[in-house]
């Protein structure tokens, strides 16, 4: 059963709750949260994006970036746009997007359970973007991601928070740029900290990493290398658990840079060896397992994984990822490990189709793929299973949003 613990939130006053509240800081380039932030001296992409304050030049994972960030992190203190809860406390997180809403609890999340498993992991992490964030917390002293954790839904739990909503006032309520609502409410009773705790440590065997596989890492790896400056705040790291039946994943979608030095008759050949091609009128999104879209050379076609192409028995080789990663990145395009490969990049859903036909028609990249989303009860038979998935498997919407609730490791 999963430990959790209330913490005392590093946050905003109400008044700078919406201009605080950014897009996590991995789904935005340095150019975007410089853009973003303009204009807007409170948002907390001067915290996880701190190289925008600083010359373009700038190697963004040099100290001086994460030096900025505790700069700025003080200061946004000192100006009184942040400041630390009185006591420890949970918080309820309520995202709205289109009419459909989904509530989780902000707690800490311990160490100790993602170390044993207890928290359970999908997908290889990748070395250079986990010493990124480790270098920020250590140097802020500062969570600032949250980690998005799913759990299997369990009635008791959503009564408490239910009848929470439904009696409180809450904290913080506002609707972000991008149309979504961001509701937050303090749960400071004790005997409801203690009632929550406790229905967690009884009754939820397992979380699931849904969306922050590095922050959680990082986490972890910051608490080891603090050792015996560790601190009771350090095992614990910044999460939120929404029941698994209130979340929807959506696609995640490739883009490679070249054809692997094929030419477009000799890539679509070798394409045609485990999928079946059909040029469409326009972009395509799957709408079933097995399919995929390519767009290239300002075209769409829609490929169909050919039977015994994959292992429908196999939790793994089942995926769409892992027909794509095993029929076609791997053997047409010679991308073997897509942590690592600088050839291929991942775009979200919640960016669209044109955002793929941008990126291709732009000359960045020379092709891109659609797949069809994986499903959460997928992810947690990937999880349980103790396998992982390629890269890049899940996409989340919505999410949450930073700077609202950080938790500190002093």
């Amino acid at each position: 059963m999963i430990t959790i613990t209330p913490f005392k939130a590093l946050r905003p006053e109400a008044q700078h709750a919406k201009t605080v509240a950014s897009r996590p800081y991995d789904v935005l380039n340095s150019k975007e949260a410089k853009v973003e932030a303009q204009g807007n001296p409170n948002s907390f992409l001067h915290i996880t994006k701190s190289e925008i304050d600083l010359p373009e030049t700038t190697d963004i994972h040099s100290q001086e970036v994460y030096d900025k960030a505790k700069e700025n992190l003080g200061a946004f203190i000192s100006r009184n746009i942040l400041f630390r809860e009185s006591k420890p406390c949970y918080y309820i997180y309520k995202l709205t997007m289109n009419g459909v809403s989904q509530a989780g609890l902000v707690c800490g999340s311990s160490v100790d359970d993602y170390d044993n498993g207890l928290i359970k992991k999908h997908e290889f992490t990748r070395p250079e973007k986990e010493l990124d964030r480790i270098t920020h917390i250590k140097t802020t002293g500062a969570q600032t991601g949250n980690v998005f954790l799913a759990y299997k839904s369990v009635p008791e739990i959503d009564a408490v928070i239910n009848k929470w909503i439904s009696e409180k006032n809450c904290q913080y309520d506002f609707v972000a740029d991008d149309g979504v609502q961001h509701s937050i409410w303090i749960v400071n009773d004790d005997d409801t900290i203690s009632l929550i705790t406790g229905l967690f440590k009884t009754l939820v065997p397992a979380s699931y990493i849904a969306d922050g596989h590095h922050r959680a890492a990082s986490a972890a790896k910051v608490r080891v290398s603090m050792g015996d400056q560790s601190t009771e705040n350090s095992d614990y790291f910044l999460t939120t658990l929404f029941p698994s039946d209130q979340l929807h994943i959506m696609d995640y979608n490739r883009v490679v840079k070249d054809t692997n030095g094929l030419s477009a008759e000799e890539l679509m050949k070798k394409i045609g060896t485990a999928f079946t091609v059909e040029k469409v009128s326009e972009a395509f999104r799957p709408e079933s397992a097995h399919t995929f879209g390519l767009y290239f050379e300002k075209q769409w076609y829609k490929l169909t994984a050919k039977k015994g192409s994959f292992d429908e028995k196999d939790p793994i080789g089942v995926l769409d990822v892992s027909i794509l990663q095993d029929q076609l990145l791997d053997p047409v395009l010679g991308i073997k490990d897509q942590r690592t490969d600088k050839r291929i990049d991942f775009v979200g859903g919640i960016r669209g189709l044109g955002e793929l036909e941008k990126r291709v028609d732009s000359g960045e990249m020379t092709l891109a793929i659609s797949l069809y989303p994986v499903s959460i009860q997928q992810l947690f038979d990937v999880a349980d299973s103790g396998e992982v998935m390629p890269p890049k498997s899940t996409w989340f919407e919505p999410k949450l949003r930073d700077g609202l609730l950080t938790h500190l490791i002093d």
